[in-house]
Protein backbone atom coordinates (compact mmCIF):
# COMPACT_ATOMS: atom_id res chain seq x y z
CA UNK A 1 0.00 0.00 0.00
CA UNK A 2 3.03 2.61 -0.66
CA UNK A 3 1.07 4.40 -3.48
CA UNK A 4 -2.02 4.37 -1.44
CA UNK A 5 -0.10 5.85 1.55
CA UNK A 6 1.71 8.09 -0.68
CA UNK A 7 -1.09 10.05 -2.21
CA UNK A 8 -2.82 9.96 1.17
CA UNK A 9 -0.25 11.84 2.72
CA UNK A 10 -0.08 14.44 -0.07
CA UNK A 11 -3.51 14.98 -0.20
CA UNK A 12 -3.71 15.44 3.94
CA UNK A 13 -0.66 18.02 3.43
CA UNK A 14 -2.24 19.49 0.89
CA UNK A 15 -5.08 19.94 2.92
CA UNK A 16 -3.70 21.06 5.74
CA UNK A 17 -1.80 23.55 3.87
CA UNK A 18 -4.76 24.86 2.41
CA UNK A 19 -6.23 25.58 5.97
CA UNK A 20 -2.64 26.85 7.29
CA UNK A 21 -3.09 29.81 4.68
CA UNK A 22 -6.28 30.34 4.89
CA UNK A 23 -5.88 31.37 8.24
CA UNK A 24 -3.14 33.58 7.82
CA UNK A 25 -5.48 35.39 5.17
CA UNK A 26 -8.38 35.54 7.52
CA UNK A 27 -6.64 36.82 11.03
CA UNK A 28 -6.78 40.20 11.72
CA UNK A 29 -2.86 40.19 12.51
CA UNK A 30 -1.82 37.40 10.49
CA UNK A 31 2.10 37.88 12.39
CA UNK A 32 0.60 36.72 15.47
CA UNK A 33 -1.02 34.17 14.36
CA UNK A 34 2.01 32.33 12.47
CA UNK A 35 4.18 32.78 15.82
CA UNK A 36 1.60 31.80 17.94
CA UNK A 37 1.30 28.14 19.52
CA UNK A 38 -1.26 27.27 17.12
CA UNK A 39 0.39 28.92 14.31
CA UNK A 40 3.77 26.89 14.99
CA UNK A 41 1.58 23.49 15.58
CA UNK A 42 -0.11 23.88 12.15
CA UNK A 43 3.49 25.01 10.20
CA UNK A 44 5.01 22.44 11.74
CA UNK A 45 2.49 19.65 10.92
CA UNK A 46 2.69 20.01 6.99
CA UNK A 47 6.64 20.93 6.47
CA UNK A 48 8.12 17.44 6.98
CA UNK A 49 6.15 15.92 3.93
CA UNK A 50 7.34 19.32 1.73
CA UNK A 51 11.36 18.84 3.11
CA UNK A 52 11.23 15.10 2.88
CA UNK A 53 10.90 15.76 -0.92
CA UNK A 54 12.94 18.34 -1.42
CA UNK A 55 16.10 17.33 0.46
CA UNK A 56 18.61 15.92 -1.65
CA UNK A 57 18.16 11.40 -1.42
CA UNK A 58 21.28 11.64 0.81
CA UNK A 59 19.79 13.69 3.59
CA UNK A 60 16.92 10.99 3.52
CA UNK A 61 17.72 8.99 6.57
CA UNK A 62 16.88 12.12 8.84
CA UNK A 63 13.38 11.03 8.02
CA UNK A 64 13.24 11.56 11.99
CA UNK A 65 11.35 14.98 10.75
CA UNK A 66 8.93 12.52 9.88
CA UNK A 67 7.20 12.53 13.57
CA UNK A 68 6.61 16.03 13.11
CA UNK A 69 3.53 15.32 11.35
CA UNK A 70 1.86 13.50 14.51
CA UNK A 71 1.76 17.53 15.90
CA UNK A 72 -1.88 16.91 13.03
CA UNK A 73 -3.46 15.05 15.96
CA UNK A 74 -3.61 18.23 17.76
CA UNK A 75 -5.81 20.09 15.52
CA UNK A 76 -7.51 16.60 14.12
CA UNK A 77 -8.84 15.97 17.81
CA UNK A 78 -8.35 19.38 19.19
CA UNK A 79 -6.35 18.87 22.00
CA UNK A 80 -6.25 22.22 22.55
CA UNK A 81 -8.49 21.60 25.59
CA UNK A 82 -6.46 19.52 27.52
CA UNK A 83 -3.79 22.70 27.89
CA UNK A 84 -5.61 24.08 30.58
CA UNK A 85 -5.22 20.58 32.63
CA UNK A 86 -1.55 20.95 32.19
CA UNK A 87 -1.70 24.14 33.38
CA UNK A 88 -3.23 23.12 36.41
CA UNK A 89 -0.79 20.44 36.73
CA UNK A 90 2.03 22.80 36.11
CA UNK A 91 0.30 25.18 38.73
CA UNK A 92 0.40 22.47 41.69
CA UNK A 93 4.01 21.41 40.81
CA UNK A 94 4.98 25.22 40.78
CA UNK A 95 3.13 25.61 44.42
CA UNK A 96 4.29 22.50 45.77
CA UNK A 97 8.08 23.75 44.66
CA UNK A 98 9.51 24.35 48.11
CA UNK A 99 8.27 21.63 50.01
CA UNK A 100 9.53 19.25 46.93
CA UNK A 101 13.14 21.28 47.02
CA UNK A 102 13.19 19.74 50.69
CA UNK A 103 12.30 16.71 49.93
CA UNK A 104 15.19 16.62 47.13
CA UNK A 105 17.86 18.20 49.10
CA UNK A 106 17.01 15.22 52.05
CA UNK A 107 17.75 12.94 49.41
CA UNK A 108 21.01 14.07 48.30
CA UNK A 109 22.03 14.75 51.21
CA UNK A 110 21.02 10.69 51.89
CA UNK A 111 23.14 10.08 48.69
CA UNK A 112 26.13 11.15 50.18
CA UNK A 113 26.65 9.72 53.57
CA UNK A 114 25.54 6.85 51.87
CA UNK A 115 27.71 6.42 49.12
CA UNK A 116 30.43 7.93 51.78
CA UNK A 117 29.75 5.10 54.52
CA UNK A 118 29.25 2.26 51.54
CA UNK A 119 33.12 3.07 50.47
CA UNK A 120 34.31 3.24 54.08
CA UNK A 121 32.66 -0.19 54.68
CA UNK A 122 33.46 -1.83 51.54
CA UNK A 123 36.70 -0.57 50.42
CA UNK A 124 38.91 -3.39 49.66
CA UNK A 125 36.48 -5.93 49.88
CA UNK A 126 36.58 -6.30 46.02
CA UNK A 127 32.44 -5.62 45.76
CA UNK A 128 32.78 -2.31 43.65
CA UNK A 129 32.97 0.43 46.24
CA UNK A 130 36.26 1.85 44.96
CA UNK A 131 35.37 4.95 45.35
CA UNK A 132 33.41 7.98 46.84
CA UNK A 133 31.57 8.89 43.14
CA UNK A 134 30.90 5.30 42.45
CA UNK A 135 29.39 4.57 46.19
CA UNK A 136 27.07 7.76 45.23
CA UNK A 137 26.16 6.32 42.04
CA UNK A 138 25.09 3.02 43.61
CA UNK A 139 23.19 4.75 45.83
CA UNK A 140 21.20 6.51 43.59
CA UNK A 141 20.55 3.60 41.04
CA UNK A 142 19.46 1.58 44.29
CA UNK A 143 17.10 4.14 45.82
CA UNK A 144 15.47 4.66 42.30
CA UNK A 145 14.77 0.82 42.18
CA UNK A 146 17.08 0.79 38.57
CA UNK A 147 19.35 -1.62 40.27
CA UNK A 148 21.95 -2.48 37.95
CA UNK A 149 23.71 -5.24 39.72
CA UNK A 150 27.10 -4.08 39.04
CA UNK A 151 28.24 -3.28 43.02
CA UNK A 152 27.06 -5.00 45.82
CA UNK A 153 27.90 -4.51 49.36
CA UNK A 154 28.99 -8.00 50.95
CA UNK A 155 28.97 -6.98 54.49
CA UNK A 156 26.63 -7.19 56.92
CA UNK A 157 26.95 -3.53 57.91
CA UNK A 158 26.95 -2.90 54.26
CA UNK A 159 23.88 -5.22 53.64
CA UNK A 160 21.86 -3.08 56.32
CA UNK A 161 22.87 0.06 54.67
CA UNK A 162 21.71 -1.11 51.26
CA UNK A 163 18.19 -2.48 53.07
CA UNK A 164 17.56 1.19 54.18
CA UNK A 165 18.60 2.86 51.30
CA UNK A 166 15.89 0.65 48.88
CA UNK A 167 13.37 1.29 51.22
CA UNK A 168 13.80 5.11 51.47
CA UNK A 169 14.00 4.11 47.90
CA UNK A 170 10.47 4.11 47.57
CA UNK A 171 9.78 7.95 49.08
CA UNK A 172 11.30 9.04 46.14
CA UNK A 173 7.83 8.28 44.13
CA UNK A 174 5.05 8.36 47.12
CA UNK A 175 6.24 11.58 48.77
CA UNK A 176 6.48 13.91 45.41
CA UNK A 177 3.09 12.78 44.04
CA UNK A 178 1.72 13.10 47.45
CA UNK A 179 2.82 17.16 47.70
CA UNK A 180 1.27 17.43 44.08
CA UNK A 181 -1.61 15.60 44.76
CA UNK A 182 -2.87 17.21 47.69
CA UNK A 183 -1.73 20.34 46.19
CA UNK A 184 -4.37 19.21 42.90
CA UNK A 185 -6.80 18.88 45.16
CA UNK A 186 -6.51 22.10 46.86
CA UNK A 187 -6.91 23.90 44.10
CA UNK A 188 -9.61 21.88 42.88
CA UNK A 189 -11.68 22.62 45.97
CA UNK A 190 -14.33 25.50 45.40
CA UNK A 191 -14.01 25.71 41.62
CA UNK A 192 -16.59 24.71 39.66
CA UNK A 193 -16.62 23.15 36.34
CA UNK A 194 -16.01 24.99 32.73
CA UNK A 195 -16.69 23.88 29.75
CA UNK A 196 -14.32 24.47 27.18
CA UNK A 197 -15.51 25.13 23.68
CA UNK A 198 -13.22 24.96 20.46
CA UNK A 199 -14.11 28.55 19.36
CA UNK A 200 -11.40 30.20 18.14
CA UNK A 201 -10.52 33.65 18.59
CA UNK A 202 -10.65 36.16 15.45
CA UNK A 203 -7.79 37.82 17.07
CA UNK A 204 -4.74 35.82 18.23
CA UNK A 205 -6.57 32.53 16.52
CA UNK A 206 -6.03 30.37 19.86
CA UNK A 207 -8.76 28.27 21.38
CA UNK A 208 -10.05 26.74 24.58
CA UNK A 209 -12.33 29.48 25.81
CA UNK A 210 -14.92 29.35 28.41
CA UNK A 211 -18.20 28.26 26.89
CA UNK A 212 -19.82 31.27 28.38
CA UNK A 213 -16.73 33.56 27.43
CA UNK A 214 -17.65 37.10 25.75
CA UNK A 215 -14.05 37.76 25.62
CA UNK A 216 -10.34 36.25 24.67
CA UNK A 217 -9.06 35.20 27.60
CA UNK A 218 -4.95 35.22 25.96
CA UNK A 219 -5.72 38.75 23.77
CA UNK A 220 -8.71 40.75 25.44
CA UNK A 221 -10.44 40.60 22.08
CA UNK A 222 -14.06 40.01 21.79
CA UNK A 223 -15.21 36.55 20.41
Amino acid sequence: YNDQFHYAEWFFTILFTIEYVARIICARRPLRYIFSFYGVVDLLSILPTYIMNIAPVETQRLGVIRALRLLRAFRIFKLGHMLSEASELRRAIWASRSKIAVFLATVVIAVVIEGAALHLIEEGKGSGFDSIPESMYWAIVTMTTVGYGDAAPVTPLGKFLAAIIMILGYSLIIVPTGIVSAELAHGGKGSEETKITTQVCPECMREGHDSNATYCKFCGARL
